[in-house]
């Protein structure tokens, strides 16, 4: 009895000159023009993007970003120079020279510093959640333009059907066996299903074309891709992945912003210190001609401005950062338990289409073609057939769309999680 394999993919072999140029490609040695009319798989396709998504490119400009503002906190004030004269008349006038260096009080600068090394760890964790955003966003992709390449695969299989649908009622209306009708009936299917792969071509061309964008490339370089299956694999218990939430980029974003929140509001505090100016100087009288040494000290009185309203806005900050933070963790939470009831409930559709429903639906479409050859059958039946196992095949694709998009949610999450897909 035939059975529909959900790997339908056509196995092609890969010379070695095949897999360097692709590896050159990955590495930048080559254009991706010289690639065109090449394969891809995932574990490619995932390196490519990481190398040249220009999304990820800008992202990784954070860190140097916040480097440079832990480089800018951690300088303190420059000195003043100046430069004065009094009376104008170059015998009686009187000059001064000094320089003042201000001096900061209450820890302005090591708050300044913590917050800044606060700010790089948050830029990390940042660049660490759009990794798994982009790899999230390879997968789906991947496997959109996977499916795409089956749908057609499967729209010429239907096609081929039809043909030899036709070409048996052409040959039963010519021996007199059938109504003409059916063989009308029969060229509508046909035209139907060439509608159906034309539809399936542009499917396949701008799922294509999707992929190619997210891994960095402005045209298509592949021609083919090649997984050892269409399945997302099966997805993880809920109590382990929940077990790692507070270990995700997200979470730990969350939680270094209270910390930043309060390194803030320590900052803010300090500013109500007043700093001092310390300055040294030489005075020079041309009437005396007498030269004098000047030393002063400096400092605002905060009579009127304490910093209390900077103050009064950093506490709400803090206190806002851990109410995102629990935010956070319910939506996280909320999303995953979500996700992994879809990838579980899709995995189900799918191995019911794959032991039972596409397997019978094939032998239906097979019965009824032999049954119709030796008349037993009319056309209609073969027709009804030939349909279910078209819609059944959809469908099953449309099932794994939805395990592969709960996949991809909860690698947006988490990273990768290990699923059966045996793809990193």
């Amino acid at each position: 009895m035939p059975r529909y394999d959900r790997n339908v993919l056509l196995k092609t072999s890969q010379s070695p000159w095949r897999l360097l140029a692709l590896c050159a490609l990955i590495t930048g040695l080559i254009t991706p023009a010289a690639l065109a009319g090449q394969s891809i798989n995932l574990s490619q396709a995932l390196s490519t993007a990481m190398d040249s998504n220009p999304d990820m490119a800008a992202a990784r400009q954070e860190i140097g970003i916040a480097d440079g503002a832990r480089k800018q906190a951690g300088l303190i004030p420059n000195p003043e120079i100046s430069y004065e004269v009094e009376d104008t008349q170059r015998d009686t006038s009187t000059t001064s020279v000094s320089i003042a260096q201000p001096l900061e009080l209450g820890g302005k600068r090591a708050a300044r510093i913590e917050v800044a090394t606060l700010g790089q760890g948050i830029a990390q964790m940042e660049l660490e959640r759009r990794v798994n955003g982009l790899r999230a966003d390879v997968v789906q992709a991947f496997y959109a333009a996977l499916r795409a390449q089956t749908g057609l695969d499967l729209a010429k299989q239907s096609l081929d059907l039809t043909e030899r649908g036709l070409r048996i009622v052409d040959g039963r209306v010519r021996a007199g066996k059938s109504s003409p009708v059916e063989a009308t009936r029969a060229q509508v299917q046909l035209a139907e299903a060439r509608l159906q792969v034309r539809r399936a071509e542009t499917e396949k061309s701008t799922a294509y074309q999707q992929l190619a964008q997210i891994t960095g490339s402005a045209v298509t370089v592949f021609d083919r891709l090649e997984s050892p299956t269409l399945s997302p694999g099966t997805p993880p218990r809920p109590a382990e992945l929940l077990a790692r939430l507070d270990q995700t980029p997200e979470m730990r974003q969350a939680v270094a912003k209270i910390d930043q929140n309060d390194a803030s509001l320590g900052s803010e505090k300090a500013q109500r210190i007043p700093n001092l100016t310390v300055s040294i100087g030489s005075q020079y009288d041309r009437s005396e001609r007498e030269r004098v040494n000047l030393v002063g000290l400096s400092m605002p009185l905060p009579l009127f401005d304490r910093n209390q309203g900077n103050i009064l806005s950093a506490a709400r900050r803090a206190d806002q950062a851990r109410d995102q933070r629990n935010a956070v963790e319910l939506r996280l939470r909320s999303e995953t338990q979500t996700a992994l009831n879809q990838w579980a409930t899709a995995m189900q559709e799918v191995e019911s289409y794959d032991q039972t429903i596409l397997p019978s639906a094939q032998q239906a479409v097979d019965t009824a073609t032999r049954g119709f050859e030796m008349g037993k059958f009319g056309f209609i039946e073969v027709l009804d057939a030939q349909r279910t196992l078209i819609v059944s095949r959809g469908q099953y694709l449309d099932s794994l769309a939805a395990a592969t998009n709960a996949r991809a949610q909860v690698e947006r999450v988490y990273g990768y999680v290990g699923s059966d897909a045996g793809v990193r």
